[in-house]
This record gives structure tokens, C-alpha cells and sequence, in this order.
């Protein structure tokens, strides 16, 4: 028994390449959650998505201008990421435009620009790689990007919760009362184009997104308090993160996917058997409903 339980959990993460993917999962799952709950309650998701489609023509151009030099292509992406953040919060704010159709409209521009740079370049870039990463690739250079970027979403977390907890509930109250919303909202989505950055080599800018926004709107169906769904999203995160490299590792699949499958696994059965806010538990509660009207029948 205990050969088993040793040969399933533990001997997997003997491998260096393997305690590093499972030390980068960790480490996003962090940041991902606390990132993941924002854009869930913001409704800002689909914005999440656009953000990181975005980052390809800074990846483009940093080829073009550095060749295949990993921190180019990490700060191309990420300088592509932020102008893109920057131009829908300045669209939306000048213009009639609202802040999801700038956020498509410059995403379809970015991401067209992008394809048609990589037309150009004397080589052909390997999308696969930045669209669903390689976590048992990842470099001491992606742990350090993973710590830092990690680190840096805690501590703004830490250090601004009321605002982002105001921001995130009743925007116009924390205007009225002085907060500065709109650079706490640029702030949300620089976080949110750095961890999509960070999360290049380890999940990709697809599968990084599920790290992020899966945890988080699995426990948007069990919590009711914006700290308890913050704590449980990144435990949810992480969970996911150990039960995916386990299961690429035994059923031979690829890692940054078998992380999401779990994740996934995970918000299909809160969506189902949640007690207050899942298919199962509304069921119950209009059978409920009716039986009580039927007895004053």
C-alpha cells in the first residue's frame, strides 16, 4: 500500500524537470486565483481572453528585432499585453465605445497584426509553444519570472484589498468617495497581462487563462464572501496544478492540459451538485417550491 501511494504521488516529482513544472504551477495558481476572482466578478473573462491573444505581434516584433532571444519575446509580449490594457481603458473612457468592444476591436486588430508579422519572419515560430506552453520545459529563469510576478499579485493584494474589494463590487462608490478606480482596474489588467506573461512557458496563454478564470468561477458557486472565494480559488488552483502533472505524467498526456482537464473536472461538478448554487441544488429547491404550493392547494 504505502509502495503504491509512494509510486503514484511521490515518485513522479523526483525529477528535477518535474519538481520545476510543479513549483511554476504552484506559483501561478497563487496569482492566477486571486487574478481569476476580479475578472469573474468584473465579468471582465472574456477581456482576459482578448488580453492574451494579444500578446502575439509583441512577440512578433521582438523576433524580427532580437531573433529568438527568450526575454525579448517575453517583454515583447508583455509591452503588447499593457498597450492593449492602456488602449480599451482609454477607448472606453474617450470615446461612446464600451470597454468589451474596445476590448475586441483592438484584440482582432492586435492579433491580425501579429499573424501578418509572423508571415514575415525568415523563420517559421512555433505558435504551439506560446499558445500551450511546455510546464516540463520550465527554466530557473521562468521559477524567478513565476516568483516575482507571483509575489508582486500577493503583495498588491495584500496592500490594496479594500480598493479591490470596492472596485470590484460598487466602482461608483469607490469613485465617489475618492478611490481611484480607474488605476486600480489598469492595475487588475497589468496584473493580469504579467501573469499571462509569466504563465508563456509553463501553460500557455490558452491554457494559462483556465489557471486563472476556472478556479475562480468554481468557487464563485460555493462562496458568498469575496475572501473565502479568493482563498478557496487558489487552493482550487492548486489542487488542480498537482492533479494534472500527476495525471500527464501516469496517463502520458500533455501537462498544461491535463492541469485544465482537472480544473475543468472540477467546476463541472460544482456546477452540478454545488448545495445552493448548482443544477442539482436548484432542482431540489423548485421541487421543494412546488411540493409547498401544492400542500396550501
Amino acid at each position: 500500500m504505502l509502495t503504491s501511494f509512494s509510486d503514484f504521488f511521490i515518485a513522479p516529482f523526483r525529477y528535477g524537470f518535474m519538481q520545476h513544472g510543479l513549483i511554476s504551477a504552484l506559483l501561478l495558481s497563487l496569482s492566477g486565483g486571486l487574478l481569476g476572482c476580479v475578472l469573474v466578478l468584473r465579468r471582465l473573462a472574456l477581456m482576459g481572453d482578448a488580453l492574451s491573444h494579444s500578446l502575439l505581434p509583441g512577440i512578433a516584433v521582438a523576433w524580427l528585432i532580437f531573433g529568438p532571444s527568450t526575454p525579448a519575446l517575453f517583454a515583447g509580449a508583455l509591452i503588447a499585453g499593457l498597450l492593449t490594457a492602456l488602449g480599451s481603458a482609454l477607448l472606453s473612457r474617450l470615446t461612446r465605445v464600451k470597454e468589451d468592444a474596445s476590448f475586441g476591436s483592438l484584440f482582432i486588430i492586435f492579433f491580425g497584426a501579429g499573424v501578418a508579422l509572423l508571415s514575415r519572419l525568415p523563420t517559421r515560430l512555433n505558435l504551439a509553444h506560446f499558445l500551450f506552453g511546455s510546464i516540463l520545459g520550465v527554466s530557473p529563469s521562468d521559477l524567478k519570472l513565476a516568483g516575482a510576478t507571483s509575489a508582486l499579485t500577493l503583495i498588491v493584494f495584500v496592500g490594496f484589498y479594500r480598493s479591490i474589494l470596492l472596485e470590484t463590487f460598487d466602482p461608483v462608490f469607490h469613485r465617489a468617495i475618492g478611490g481611484r478606480g480607474g488605476l486600480v482596474h489598469f492595475g487588475i489588467l497589468a496584473l493580469t497581462v504579467l501573469n499571462l506573461v509569466a504563465a508563456l512557458q509553463t501553460m500557455g496563454i490558452v491554457l494559462g487563462l483556465g489557471l486563472f478564470l476556472l478556479p475562480a468561477v468554481t468557487a464563485y458557486l460555493w462562496c458568498d464572501r469575496f475572501g473565502r472565494m479568493l482563498a478557496l480559488a487558489v487552493a482550487l488552483a492548486m489542487a488542480g496544478s498537482v492533479a494534472g502533472i500527476l495525471l500527464s505524467y501516469h496517463a502520458g498526456l500533455a501537462s498544461g492540459a491535463a492541469i485544465v482537464m482537472c480544473l475543468g473536472a472540477f467546476f463541472l461538478a460544482s456546477a452540478l451538485f454545488s448545495p445552493t448554487h448548482g443544477a442539482a441544488g436548484k432542482f431540489l429547491s423548485w421541487i421543494r417550491d412546488r411540493r409547498h404550493a401544492a400542500h396550501f392547494q
